[in-house]
């Protein structure tokens, strides 16, 4: 019996996965912001819009709308605490989007 060693061929899935989050991450407030979600979460902090805004020279719709882009891309899930949006980052997608780059070669 052998065993099917993984291929390493880009499928559409892959190319997509590519487009889409490194659309979300093409811009550097993003990238700033989806790293501090990153950093928060590894220290079991919290975040929310008020703490992203607090932290960034950004207006809170400017905030808003990258953190929208983040979300489209299932970079950072959101889950609803009262009032308020807590930000998590999706290190599975990550993981996905370093692994289908790593084919792109």
């Amino acid at each position: 019996m052998r065993l099917r060693k993984e291929s390493d061929e880009l499928k559409e899935e892959d190319i997509l996965l590519i487009a889409k989050v490194s659309d979300a991450l093409a811009h550097p407030a993003r990238v700033r912001i989806f790293r501090h979600i990153l950093q928060c979460n590894a220290e079991r902090a919290s975040v929310c819009n008020k703490d992203i805004v607090a932290r960034f020279d950004y207006s809170q719709s400017t905030i808003s709308q990258h953190i929208q882009k983040l979300v489209s891309a299932d970079l950072v899930r959101v889950k609803r605490q009262n009032a308020f949006s807590m930000y998590f980052a999706n290190i599975g997608i990550l993981k996905k989007y370093v692994d289908a780059t790593q084919k792109f070669r």
